[in-house]
């Protein structure tokens, strides 16, 4: 006791010491530190808060108590994990005192999972809340590329997984991998690794540095503390968000994260993640090939069967030459026969038009028709006016008229007699020959009353007032004195 609370010589009452605030202060933080030194302290942290220090400052409980805690700043990046209220954890450190409050808290320089217990009842309720906001759907999952030009990996720089990623893609089919180094465990690391697969999405593509078409978010294996990083919610919520197809290859073909379920497609390990990536060249090679042979020979068959159907239906047809000549013959023997019979349809027409010709009446048959006609009108006529003439005398005479009232009757029938007269003398052809007219007509006395029509004619006759004419038509391109008729 003496040694912890050195005596100061002042007494007050008898023996009792008397000590200052510092030195109670000073000796209960001695007797904490030494008494405790370095110690593991199990609890649920609550109160958590970070100052703008950088110091972080909580409280660790269970059911009996509860210890002020706090992290330095410069212990922060080697904590282990993200302290978050809930969660439980072993704490490791050193119980200090701070004089000016009269309280103790333990100084943490390292922080654990209470076991697998806690970090699974974390992860539970973290997938179940992730879940309920739809992370987890297989309708938002995306196919990956089937030959990805730029593969995107996100894991640490050291280690045997980016070379086995490198060399796997290198062995199936060569392609260009971007790597964006982070580490996968640790303070930090979950910020890290959002913060790549953001980085990755946000790459257009327009500059030097090209778009990835696969991102591969690897790791080896590990405890489940190791791996936390990949439960982290920023984490979980970065790949979501990401317009790249991403495959997960964390840990061993046994571990199981929540970055499995929000990937588009989980890989057991990292070399599987990567065969998922891109197909093996030569398998695909080979596979061309056989397409490449199987279509050859069905084209080849498909060509063989046409020719077959070709000389079946060649072998059907009859001899083209052969169609051709017998066409040819027949056409040459049409043609003879229709030289032949022309000319005989021709002169059977002439002959009918000579016939329907002669059965016409010659026109001076006509007119002397038309003539002898007239004459017997004329002759009718003036015997009708001498009988009627002697007729209105005889009346007259028994009526005793005026003889100034029948000759005015007998100049009125006189006019009348002249104006009939007059009309037929109009109408008669003989009348429309006087006037300077010419009928014209062939041998047969058929009228031509076009020009064409007489120039073929050989012989024309043309009819006057006083007589005919015979005359032979000027062809086409001459005249009397043999210039040309233009």
């Amino acid at each position: 006791m003496d040694e912890q609370f050195p005596d100061s010589g002042r007494t007050m009452g008898g023996n009792t010491p008397e000590f200052s605030v510092a030195e109670i202060s000073g000796a209960i933080r001695r007797v904490l530190e030494g008494t405790f030194g370095r110690i593991r302290v199990r609890g649920e942290i609550t109160e958590f808060k970070r100052y703008p220090s950088g110091h972080l400052y909580f409280s660790l409980k269970d059911e009996g108590g509860k210890l002020s805690s706090v992290v330095w700043r410069g212990t922060v990046s080697r904590l282990g994990l993200k302290p978050e209220n809930g969660v439980e954890v072993i704490a490791m450190g050193k119980i200090s005192s701070y004089g000016e409050r009269s309280s103790y808290q333990m100084v943490i320089d390292r922080l654990e999972y209470a076991g697998e217990g806690a970090l699974l009842a974390r992860i539970e309720r973290l997938r179940l809340r992730l879940a309920a906001d739809g992370l987890f759907d297989a309708e938002r999952k995306r196919p990956l590329p089937f030959l990805p030009r730029v593969i995107g990996v996100v894991t640490s720089a050291q280690g045997a997984v980016l070379h086995d990623i490198r060399t796997t893609i290198a062995r199936r089919f060569p392609h260009p991998v971007l790597v964006w180094p982070v580490p996968v465990q640790g303070e930090g690391a979950a910020e890290r690794i959002a913060q790549a697969v953001a980085g990755f999405d946000a790459i257009e593509g327009h500059g030097g540095v090209p778009r990835p078409d696969v991102l591969i978010v690897a790791r080896g294996g590990g405890s489940l503390e190791d791996l936390m990083a990949f439960n982290d919610e920023a984490v979980l919520r970065a790949v979501a968000a990401c317009r790249i197809p991403v495959i997960s290859a964390v840990g061993h073909e046994t571990d199981t994260t929540l970055i499995d379920f929000v990937s588009d497609r989980r890989a057991p390990t990292p070399t599987a993640a990567a065969e998922m990536a891109v197909p093996v060249r030569a398998e695909l090679e080979a596979g061309l090939a056989q397409r490449d042979a199987r279509l050859r020979g069905g084209l080849e068959r498909t060509l063989q069967l046409a020719r077959a159907r070709l000389d079946r239906a060649a072998a059907g047809l009859p001899d083209l030459p052969a169609v051709v000549e017998n066409a040819r013959r027949r056409l040459d023997d049409r043609a003879y026969r229709l030289d032949l019979a022309l000319p005989t349809r021709m002169e059977q027409l002439r002959s009918r038009l000579r016939n329907a010709s002669d059965r016409l009446p010659a026109p001076q048959m006509v007119l002397a028709l038309r003539r002898a006609d007239l004459a017997r009108i004329d002759a009718a006529s003036q015997q009708a006016m001498a009988g009627f003439l002697h007729r209105r005398v005889s009346t007259l005479r028994g009526l005793r008229v005026p003889p100034a009232i029948l000759v005015s009757q007998l100049r009125a029938s006189t006019s009348r007699l002249a104006g009939a007269g007059g009309q037929l003398d109009s109408l008669s052809p003989q009348a429309v020959l006087e006037r300077g007219y010419v009928l014209v007509t062939d041998r047969a006395g058929r009228p031509l009353a076009h020009a064409a029509q007489a120039r073929r004619a050989t012989q024309v006759t043309m009819t006057f007032a006083d007589g005919k004419v015979a005359a032979r038509p000027l062809r086409s391109g001459e005249t009397e004195q043999g210039h040309l008729d233009l």
